[in-house]
Formats: C-alpha cells, sequence, structure tokens
C-alpha cells in the first residue's frame, strides 16, 4: 500500500517517523501534500518521500490511500479531487462535516468512484458501541463532556474553570471547529448532530484534556471517561489522535478487521 500524507504538521511527521520501515503496513508512505516548502522539503530529505505543493502532481503519484492531517480547510480543499482521482481517503479534520450536504455528496462521490472515505476514532472510544446500539436506531441520548486546559482551546492560561459551552453537537462543531471534532464524530456515529448533547469546559488546572460520553438506549448504558496526552509538540493536538490515524491504517492493512 502506497500512501500520500496533505499536511506538513505534527500528525505528518509522527506518521513518518512510525511508518519509515515499510514492513510496519506492508506498504509505505511516498508523497507528502502542503503549502509549507521549507518544513516539506525537510520531511521529505529525512524519510525519503516525495514533496509537492500541487494537488494534481500530488495525485498522480502511484497511491492507495491519502491521509489528511492537516485542517478542516485542507480537507475541504482537496477531499473531492482526491475521491475523484479514485483514491482512498482518510479524514482526520472531521469537522469538515458539519455541513451535513457536503457529508452526503462525500458519500455519493465515493460510491460513485468505489473507495473508501475513512473517518478515525481521535482522541475518543466508544463509537463501535454507538453504532452497534444504534443498528436498529435503538440509541436514545448521548452527551459528551470535554475538559480541556486554556493552552488546548487557545485561551489565556489565567482562565479561570468555567463552562464554556452547553448544547447540540451542531452547535459545538460551529463554535470550536478545531476542538471538539470528537463531538462530530460521536454524532455520525449515533444519534445525530442535533440530538447530541456537548458540554464544553476550560480547566486551567489540569494536564490532560478528558471526555466524558454518556449514552443510553435499548442496549442498556454506557459512561466512558478518556484522559489524554496531548503530543508533546502541540498541546492542541491529542496524542490519541495521532495513533488512532496509525491503527485505521493498520486496520486497512490488515486480513482482518476488529469491531465494526
Amino acid at each position: 500500500m502506497k500512501i500520500g500524507i496533505i499536511g506538513t504538521g505534527n500528525i505528518a511527521a509522527y506518521l513518518l517517523e512510525q511508518l519509515k520501515d515499510a514492513n510496519v503496513l506492508n506498504g509505505e508512505i511516498t508523497a507528502l501534500l502542503g503549502r509549507n516548502i521549507e518544513v516539506g522539503e525537510r520531511l521529505a530529505s529525512r524519510y525519503n518521500v516525495d514533496f509537492h505543493t500541487d494537488i494534481r502532481e500530488f495525485l498522480s503519484a502511484p497511491l492507495d490511500m491519502v491521509v489528511e492531517a492537516a485542517t478542516i480547510e485542507a480537507a475541504a480543499l482537496y477531499m473531492k479531487d482526491v475521491v475523484a482521482s479514485k483514491k482512498n481517503m482518510m479524514i482526520s479534520s472531521v469537522g469538515v462535516f458539519q455541513d451535513v450536504h457536503l457529508l452526503n455528496e462525500m458519500t455519493a462521490l465515493a460510491k460513485l468512484n468505489g473507495v473508501q472515505i475513512t473517518l478515525p476514532s481521535g482522541a475518543i472510544g466508544g463509537l463501535d458501541l454507538l453504532k452497534s446500539a444504534n443498528a436498529v436506531n435503538g440509541l436514545k441520548n448521548v452527551q459528551i463532556t470535554t475538559r480541556k486546559s486554556p493552552a488546548s482551546l487557545g485561551l489565556p492560561y489565567e482562565q479561570k474553570e468555567e463552562l464554556l459551552f452547553e448544547g447540540s453537537a451542531l452547535q459545538a462543531i460551529q463554535k470550536f471547529p478545531r476542538n471538539v471534532n470528537v463531538a462530530l464524530l460521536l454524532a455520525l456515529a449515533g444519534i445525530g448532530a442535533e440530538k447530541t448533547k456537548v458540554r464544553v469546559i476550560v480547566d486551567p488546572a489540569i494536564k490532560r484534556n478528558t471526555h466524558t460520553i454518556e449514552a443510553d438506549g435499548d442496549f442498556g448504558e454506557m459512561q466512558l471517561h478518556i484522559a489524554n496526552n496531548p503530543m508533546p509538540a502541540n498541546p492542541k493536538t491529542s496524542y490519541l489522535a495521532a495513533l488512532s490515524i496509525l491503527e485505521a491504517l493498520r486496520d486497512d492493512a490488515s486480513g482482518v478487521r476488529i469491531g465494526n
């Protein structure tokens, strides 16, 4: 499997480092797409991959999978081209799908071109359970309470503990497009963005971002608490988010898939 990555930031560098041995996935990262020429060329030289700034040149490479590891803006800009070129795609910036019409459009385009769009689980868990619980529309309530440090939310350090937001996942992703992708993932796996409830709390005392997911329905009840370590080079990005991309790539390369 030949993999191309959109982005030259922390997650892209992490994936390059972890997958520098082609035997890890029976495949390898062969191409990067980005705007930062200095960083892109440095990564390309270090990991022996091709660096591109033009999407057409990038997609002309023999790629089996393209991983978006950049921003919502990059995902929106490039994903149609990627899918139209009949390449499988993994999108980490799930917030791009706050527009339901765009999600439906990309779903139809992927089916038309015979490819798969994968949304990795990011900084949370429990998605398999929610999907299973809602298999026959038996999932009744889903809520996530996210507690983050001021640095993680891009706020001043002296920010006091405060409930910043309470509302639907749709409202949350519009207000915090780069910070609550997990809420939209829960909504897509479960009962939808308008029915999924979200609370966002800023807390200067915590060292790790936490997510508490609560759900109930015909299946019973679930409560899942996750405390994430940030990536060392970027407190706004969960280390688990990077790991989830790596594991999703391994799943795609495996002959056996665990979970739904």
